[in-house]
C-alpha cells in the first residue's frame, strides 16, 4: 500500500481565525523533533510526500527548517500549506530546502478574516518571496482562492478576488486578466512553477452537520491519502480536524499495524464498494466532489 499524501498536522495553533475554519477544541500542540522523526520512520514504506496540513498554521513551528532537513535525510519531499501571513518572517528556514516540494498559499485566508488595511502587503510579501525561492530552486508555488460561491461561482456581486487578483497581474507583469482565462476545472500558470487555482469555498466536516443517508459514495481517504494529528493520532484524511475517526496513536502503535488495523480496513473497504461506513465521512459535503465521476 503507497499512499500519494501523507498529512502530518507540525501543529494545531494558528495566527488566523478563518471564518470558513472551524477553530479547533484540541489543546494547542507543536509536534517535538524526535516525535516527527519517528512518525517518518514510521510511514517509509508507505509513501514519499508529506504534507504539512491538516489544522493549525506551519510556519508557527520554531523548528520548520529542521522539520524540513529531517525530510531530506529521510528520503521524504515536503508540501507546505499557510495562509501566508508570516512568510516574510520565515522565509530563510525555507528557501534552499532541498526536500520542500512546494508551498500552498491559502489567499482566500485574508478574505476569510475581514481584514483589508494590509492586503496590499500581504500580497506583495508572498510575491517578494515568491520570486526569491525560485531564484535557487525548484519548489513550486500554488496560490489558493478557494473563496467562491456555488451560486455565484465568479463572485461578480462581491467581487471578493479583484483586487488580489490586480495585484498579480501588476506584480508579475501578465498581459492578460487571470479571471478570464481561469476556471473551476484548471488553475493558470502566472509565472514558471508558480500557479493560480480558484475553486469553491467547502465546509469542514462535522458531526452536527446533515447526513448523507444514502450511505453511498466514494473518497480517497486510505485510498491516496492518510493523516496524522500533532499528537500522533492517525486519521484518514486531512479533513478530520478533530480526530473523529481515531484509528490509532501512531505513538503507541505501529503504522502498519493502525492502518491494517478493523477500523481502517473497514473505512476502506466500504469506500472500494461505494459505501460510506463512517457517521462523520456521511456528514462531509467535500467528499461528494468525488462522487460525479465514482
Amino acid at each position: 500500500m503507497k499512499f500519494k499524501k501523507i498529512y502530518i498536522e507540525i501543529t494545531n495553533a494558528c495566527n488566523l481565525a478563518c471564518d470558513f475554519c472551524p477553530q479547533t477544541k484540541r489543546k494547542a500542540e507543536f509536534i517535538d523533533i524526535n516525535k516527527f522523526s519517528h512518525i517518518l520512520d514510521e510511514v517509509k514504506p508507505y509513501g514519499e510526500y508529506v504534507y504539512f496540513h491538516v489544522k493549525g498554521e506551519p510556519l508557527l513551528h520554531k523548528d520548520i527548517d529542521k522539520l524540513l532537513d529531517l525530510c531530506d535525510e529521510k528520503g521524504f519531499k515536503a508540501n507546505i500549506t499557510t495562509n501566508g501571513t508570516l512568510i516574510k518572517n520565515v522565509q530563510d528556514k525555507l528557501i534552499g530546502k532541498p526536500s520542500l516540494r512546494q508551498i500552498n498559499i491559502s489567499l482566500h485566508s485574508f478574505d476569510g478574516n475581514h481584514i483589508e488595511n494590509n492586503k496590499n502587503k500581504y500580497i506583495d510579501d508572498i510575491i517578494s518571496f515568491i520570486k526569491e525561492i525560485r531564484k535557487i530552486g525548484n519548489t513550486l508555488i500554488s496560490l489558493r482562492l478557494w473563496n467562491l460561491g456555488e451560486d455565484n461561482a465568479t463572485n461578480i456581486k462581491r467581487q471578493r478576488n479583484r483586487e488580489i487578483l490586480s495585484i498579480l497581474e501588476r506584480r508579475f507583469n501578465l498581459s492578460y486578466k487571470i479571471q478570464e482565462e481561469i476556471n473551476i476545472s484548471r488553475g493558470i500558470k502566472i509565472a514558471e512553477g508558480v500557479f493560480l487555482n480558484q475553486d469553491y469555498e467547502f465546509e469542514w466536516p462535522s458531526l452536527n452537520a446533515e447526513e448523507d443517508k444514502t450511505h453511498r459514495g466514494f473518497c480517497y481517504g486510505l485510498k491516496n491519502q492518510v493523516g496524522i494529528l500533532v499528537d500522533g493520532t492517525v486519521i484518514p484524511c486531512c479533513l478530520d480536524g478533530e480526530g473523529v475517526i481515531d484509528l490509532g496513536n501512531i505513538h503507541d502503535t505501529k503504522f502498519s499495524e493502525i492502518i491494517e488495523g478493523k477500523r481502517a480496513m473497514s473505512i476502506a473497504q466500504g469506500f472500494a464498494n461505494r459505501e460510506v461506513v463512517e457517521e462523520l465521512c456521511r456528514k462531509c459535503g467535500y467528499r461528494k466532489r468525488f462522487n460525479e465521476n465514482k
